[in-house]
């Protein structure tokens, strides 16, 4: 029997660490992946966003680059596919008890921020640095939301959830620290009762910016398809 259990030990550790190593891989792809495309479409635009826009009309990239030219079309349409993509399928795993098994709601929540990452910075060069009216209501709202969900996820971190990413109750957090003194038990209920309720107060604020950027993105859209602009199709 003390075999076995070590044997069962072992194979728990082993894939454990496997786990643990792909989280960190789809972690890692992630973040290179917004890096990576930040970092390209700086360097191969450079010379065009530097322009002034009275100039950028005879610059050679500027049926690409421009907003609703090729490339920067293009980039409006994935940077808005993927916030939608990324809220949607986050609030969909999160609140539908049909899929609610299907994943670590923790492995969702970073997907969601990849996307709402990667979107804003797609949407940031689909205008081309310039942008006003309407537009830039939206544009500061997709910025705050970007920064409220950076926030966001500092205060999640610190409330302790299970290994399927549901928020731990005053109770399980008891029973978990039931080794503990009852001094530090008690410590650890308020830390957790102030972080839940700060993360409350988080929803509130980043909740209407999510919101205003998506009216007045599909105001934009609307608009845009109205007055006849096409992407490639």
């Amino acid at each position: 029997m003390k075999v076995n259990s070590e044997e069962e030990v072992s194979v728990n550790s082993s894939t454990g660490k496997r786990l643990i190593t792909w989280h960190r891989v789809y972690i890692f792809s992630m973040g290179f992946i917004v890096f990576a495309l930040f970092l390209y479409l700086a360097v191969s635009g450079m010379s065009f966003y530097e322009e002034s826009i009275e100039e950028r009309f005879f610059h050679p990239d500027y049926m690409k680059l421009k907003p609703s030219g090729s490339w920067g079309h293009g980039l409006g349409i994935l940077g808005s596919l993927s916030m939608i993509i990324g809220v949607s399928s986050y609030m969909i795993r999160k609140r539908n008890r049909r899929v609610q098994k299907l994943g670590v709601l923790k492995h969702w929540l970073e997907f969601h921020i990849f996307l709402c990452a990667l979107g804003p910075m797609l949407v940031l060069y689909h205008t081309s640095f310039k942008f006003g009216g309407l537009v830039a209501v939206s544009f500061w709202s997709m910025v705050a939301v970007f920064i409220s969900g950076i926030i966001g996820r500092f205060i999640y971190i610190r409330i302790p959830h299970n290994i399927q990413g549901k928020e731990l109750s005053v109770s399980e957090v008891r029973k978990l620290n039931a080794g503990l003194d009852e001094a530090a038990i008690e410590r650890k209920i308020e830390r957790l009762k102030f972080m839940q309720k700060i993360f409350r107060y988080w929803h509130v604020a980043h909740l209407p910016f999510a919101i205003i950027m998506l009216i007045i993105m599909l105001i934009h859209v609307a608009v845009t398809i109205t007055f006849g602009y096409r992407w490639v199709f």
